[in-house]
């Protein structure tokens, strides 16, 4: 089965080690959704919002998350949907900033899919070793560049039902190329994303095919791109998953959640990260 995002294929792992993890995570997901479910149930009680005031409440956060973060964006370093698509596949399980520090090495090397298709295993093993997971991602890296010849003529296609097909490619890793690389607006569900959804209110699950449907009801299909990248940007540095900086937090009194975190404000400023994560 080809490696995503959501389930990099682990050969590198002993299983008793990779079930321990899939267990820990399983186990997190679920108390995450069972606690936002229970606010819900509470928020539910109280008068839950309608519809309307929901979807002018998220539009209101996106517009103040917008001021906080103009300069919002993907944080790999990219020159073409070629080289985005291998980017995020790299980044799974490891961070922007290591991804970029290897697709320097990477991209000089290996610029067209037909050079990944035809590349040596070891030699691209040893350029992505420190991503983590580099023997799943080169089998990955290498049958993307077959596919994309093969079936695509050695071009990125520009449908996210043609891009899921690819080996290592997932929807979210999908919704990332066609945003940024193609203008084509998707919403990128990573767990930062997913996280803040939940926090807001805007869905309760954990699944992050029905968060994007839920979240893009919410929102013209135009600011999808951008709000993805907003609230990436605020969960890498403010909305923390296990400590929010909430008194610290541009958008607290839009919050519904708010008071998850350290409400007091030099407590909390002390856990805001100012990045950059590039």
């Amino acid at each position: 089965m080809p490696c995503d995002e959501r389930a990099v294929c682990d050969a590198e792992e002993p299983p008793a080690a990779r079930q321990a993890a899939a267990a820990m995570t399983h186990a997190v997901e679920k108390h995450a959704v069972e606690k936002h479910a229970a606010a819900r149930r509470r928020a539910a009680a109280k008068g839950e919002p309608s519809r309307t005031a929901l979807v002018r409440r998220a539009r209101r956060i996106n517009r103040e998350l917008a001021e906080l973060y103009p300069d919002a964006h993907t944080e790999l370093d990219f020159q073409t949907p070629l080289e985005l698509l291998v980017a995020t596949i790299l980044s799974a399980q490891t961070t922007d900033k290591r991804v970029n520090q290897v697709t320097q090495v990477l991209f000089a090397r290996y610029r067209t899919a037909a050079d990944y298709a035809a590349a040596d295993r070891d030699d691209i093993e040893k350029i992505i070793v420190t991503t983590g997971f580099f023997r799943a991602k080169t089998t990955s890296i290498i049958g993307l560049g077959q596919a994309l010849c093969e079936r695509f003529g050695g071009e990125v296609p520009r449908r996210l039902k043609d891009l899921v097909t690819l080996p290592g490619v997932g929807r979210k890793t999908a919704n990332v190329v066609l945003g940024n690389a193609f203008g084509i607006p998707g919403i990128t569900v990573d767990t930062h994303f997913g996280r803040l959804a939940r926090r807001f209110g805007w869905t309760a699950s954990a699944d992050p095919e029905k968060v994007e449907q839920e979240v893009g009801a919410l929102f013209p299909r135009s600011e999808w791109t951008m709000l993805s990248h907003r609230l990436i940007w605020h969960g890498r540095r403010v909305c923390h998953s296990r400590r929010p900086a909430c008194g610290a937090c541009g958008i607290a009194a839009l919050c519904p959640s708010y008071g998850e975190g350290p409400t007091d404000p030099v407590v909390a400023a002390k856990l805001v990260k100012t990045g950059p994560f590039s």
